[in-house]
């Protein structure tokens, strides 16, 4: 199966939560409705397949003798045109949850969807970490020459690792296997006296070298488990790769050997000091067969080694999430970079760099591998192989803090905490053959016993209801009973009348076969096909585009065409669909409906008197002033002496909200209008009033002190003001003109042009002074000898003329 992989960070269990399930497409209702109507629509399969959001109707009389495309449209629109609900066949997700299987991790472990090409359908899966688990370790050990030193620190290790992990595990088992390399030529030495001990040319007694061998099986007697490990011994092998990785995957699928306990957490680790051989490098030994993942133990010795090529990391991959297994990864630090390139392929993978093999080293390593591995989880979603192309898979984690991991990964969940996956799975394409199909999704956290199964089933066929008929181009339009039989043929025209074959395709007293809208075709009108739209009924005489059009549109894209009418979307009405049914638009800034003085009809306001205008009805030039048109009301009160008993008397000329106030002051405000009513006959009758349409109603208050102002003093007051205003604008232009004259008795330069007529107080009959001026020339004298002139007047009397 292919997977693909998606990391999230929950606490170490969490509990599969099936929620909402969504079918949607990747367009619009908008866009669906161009995407559903279609000419080269003819039959429900192509009509199912544009979208989840088309439909096909397979009643037997809607739109009769119109092109097969369209019985394809959105449901809404169907729906409108007439074809009742249980006559379509549309797309239909659903998601049943089998709740009955119980689990204390995974839940829920079987789900079924049922979808079509362009669905999708999202569920919730929540896992859930306990406190304590039993752990099984099995140790897979490297034992070429070079790991002699590193196999004998295992010898206490057993001990050690078992009080340490009594901290985190309610219960340790111990498992252990050893590997080299495929013992065939070139990875060992193939002279007779190499393949049973490698090591003879350093007279050492080894191993012979072999692909796996299974030791000991889970045991929790630590000290079998030491008592093993002191009796292996070192093999040997010619090349630097080992055969690490086929080892791996005979000690994950060979469970019932190697002994792994249902209910406990499986770490594998493996240690090494050299990389390993990946899949196709048995083609230097002639091994081409793939690997079939299966188990191929006897007598505890991998049989299949010379036989089949070491597994690929996609294949390792699966059966480790198969078999819930984490694998954990002891390595030289010489190796280190060549590993931690692997574990990103490897879900659920711990690398650990160490320098020496030491005890304490090796366990600390496993500690905190385990708590690391325990912290996080990775979840796996896997489709079938055959119908991978066909699916695609989201997932999107929610950790315990809230956050939605945006590397899909929950980091730190702790004990009894809950993580939840949100996974849409959601369909492409159908089979080539367009057969429906069932498809197994698996969910399986990694290193969780538990999983959950989805089961698809894709829906690439129409139904179209218990008769099975979808009225498409898959049945012919003609009949005929030949033998007693039913049998579906075109008819031979050739053997048939004209009156015969097109009488029952003319409408009573006309002689137009067809309405001139289709031709006859086993007496049925098949109608054309127009670029305006569909043709349809019996004779051909209906179609879908005779209706109003607002704004050059066809029912103003707000509905359908349906027998000459428009059959409008919800929201809407009017002969082109062009009204909204919402009389918002109609609402005025108080709140009022028209400003209360009109009705809405098709979105807009109708004024109930014609003086009033405006979009809302908030306009009246003709009508008199807001104070005037109350004066006959505030007479009418007057003249019944301001009472509340006579108020009433005053409702057929009154708004019925009026009141007395003695000092209008305290109704100063934005809302109310302030009015005076005079009378003519006498001063006395002159009154103070207010107005307000605040609540939508006309209110009135009137005071009850008449406010009564002499015409004469008004005149005089009249008088004075204007008087006063003349004074102050004639000082205004003389100050001006003052201050424009003394200005022109100044130079530009700042001086005063006539200073020389000043007169002192000793002489006044003499100009005080001489004006002296020099002027200098430059022509053809260098600038430093000038040719200058003086000029002088002297002091003459002031009342000589000036020669």
């Amino acid at each position: 199966m292919t997977s693909w992989l998606r990391t999230y960070d929950s606490a170490c269990l969490c509990l599969l939560l099936c929620c909402l399930v969504v079918a949607f497409s990747g367009e619009s209702f908008s866009a669906g409705d161009s995407v559903c109507r279609s000419p080269g629509i003819t039959s429900c399969t192509d009509c199912l397949s544009r979208g989840p959001q088309c439909a096909w109707c397979f009643e037997e009389g809607f739109l009769d003798g119109a092109g097969l495309s369209q019985r394809c449209d959105l449901p809404v629109n169907l729906l409108r045109r007439g074809c009742a609900l249980e006559f379509m066949e549309q797309s239909e997700v659903k998601v049943e949850v089998n709740a009955t299987i119980s689990s204390t991790q995974v839940s829920p472990r079987d789900i079924s969807i049922t979808l079509r090409p362009g669905s999708a359908a999202s569920f919730i899966v929540s896992v859930k970490q306990l406190e304590r688990y039993p752990v099984d370790l099995y140790y897979l050990v490297d034992v070429s020459a070079s790991m002699q030193e590193n196999l004998d620190q295992l010898k206490t290790v057993g001990v050690a690792l078992s009080l340490r992990m009594t901290e985190h595990s309610s219960d340790l088992w111990l498992g252990f296997g050893s590997f080299v390399d495929k013992p065939v030529s070139p990875y060992i030495n193939v002279h007779p006296s190499k393949i049973h001990n490698p090591c003879s040319d350093f007279e050492i007694r080894c191993r012979p070298a072999h692909g796996f061998h299974h030791v000991l099986s889970m045991t929790s007697n630590m000290s079998e488990f030491t008592r093993v490990i002191k009796r292996q011994r070192i093999s040997g092998n010619m090349d630097t790769p080992e055969g690490g990785l086929d080892a791996m995957l005979q000690a994950a699928v060979c469970q019932r050997a190697v002994g792994w306990r249902p209910e406990a957490k499986r770490l594998l680790l493996l240690m090494t000091d050299q990389p390993s051989h990946l899949a196709l490098d048995s083609r230097l030994a002639g091994i081409v067969v793939p690997h079939d993942g299966l188990c191929h133990l006897e007598d505890n010795v991998y049989k299949g080694s010379t036989r089949m090529d070491h597994p690929s990391l996609g294949q390792l991959s699966d059966k480790l999430l198969e078999n819930h297994i984490y694998s954990i990864f002891a390595v030289e630090k010489q190796q280190y970079q060549w590993y931690e390139e692997l574990i990103h392929l490897l879900p659920g993978s711990y690398l650990g760099k160490l320098g020496l093999f030491q005890a304490p080293n090796l366990i600390d390593l496993v500690v905190d591998a385990y708590k690391r591995l325990l912290s996080e989880v990775v979840v796996s979603v896997s489709v079938e192989d055959k119908a991978v192309s066909r699916y695609w898979v989201s997932v999107t984690p929610l950790c315990p803090d809230g956050s939605t991991a945006a590397e899909h990964s929950c980091t730190g969940v702790q004990p009894d905490q809950t993580v939840y996956f949100n996974i849409t799975i959601g369909q492409h394409s159908c089979p080539d053959d367009g057969k429906d199909e069932d498809v197994t999704v698996m969910v399986r956290p990694v290193g969780y016993n538990e999983s959950t199964v989805v089961r698809i089933r894709s829906k690439c066929q129409c139904t179209c209801g218990p008769a099975g008929q979808c009225r498409d181009a898959n049945a012919s339009p003609c009949k005929q009973t030949q033998n007693g039989n039913n049998q579906e043929e075109r008819p031979n025209y050739g053997m048939m009348k004209d009156s015969d074959s097109n009488k029952n395709c003319k409408a009573d007293g006309s002689d137009v076969v067809c309405s001139g809208r289709g031709v006859c075709e086993c007496g049925k009108c098949v109608c054309e096909q127009s670029r305006l739209g569909a043709v349809y009924g019996k004779y051909c005489e209906l179609d879908d585009f005779s209706c109003p059009y607002e704004g050059g549109l066809l029912c103003g894209s707000r509905g359908v065409c349906v027998l000459g009418e428009c059959v409008c979307e919800d929201g809407w009405t009017g002969d082109s669909c062009n009204c909204p049914v919402s009389t918002a638009t109609c609402q005025s800034s108080n709140g009022l409906l028209c400003s209360g003085r009109g009705k809405c009809v098709c979105g807009k306001c109708v004024c109930d008197n014609p003086q009033h205008s405006g979009d809302f009805c908030e306009r009246c030039p003709a009508c008199q002033s807001t104070c005037q048109s109350y004066w006959t009301c505030v007479g009418c009160h007057l003249s019944h002496g301001l009472t509340q008993e006579e108020a009433g008397q005053c409702n057929h000329t009154c708004a019925p909200l009026v009141g007395y106030m003695d000092d209008m002051s305290g109704q100063a405000g934005e809302t109310w209008i302030h009015c005076m009513y005079i009378s003519n006959d006498s001063c006395r009758n002159s009154y103070r009033f207010q107005t307000s349409s605040k609540s939508g109603q006309a209110q009135l208050l009137i005071s009850t002190r008449p406010d009564c102002v002499s015409s004469s003093l008004r005149l005089v007051r009249t008088f004075l003001s204007v008087c006063a205003l003349t004074v102050l604008c004639g000082l205004v232009v003389v100050a001006v003109s003052r201050l424009l004259l003394q200005k022109r008795r100044w130079s530009p330069g700042g001086t005063v042009e006539d200073a020389g007529y000043h007169c002192t107080g000793k002489d006044l009959s003499y100009i005080p002074t001489t004006n002296e001026k020099t002027v200098t020339y430059r022509r053809d004298h260098p600038p430093d000898r000038p040719v200058e002139m003086h000029i002088q007047v002297p002091k003459m009397p002031l009342g000589d003329p000036w020669q």
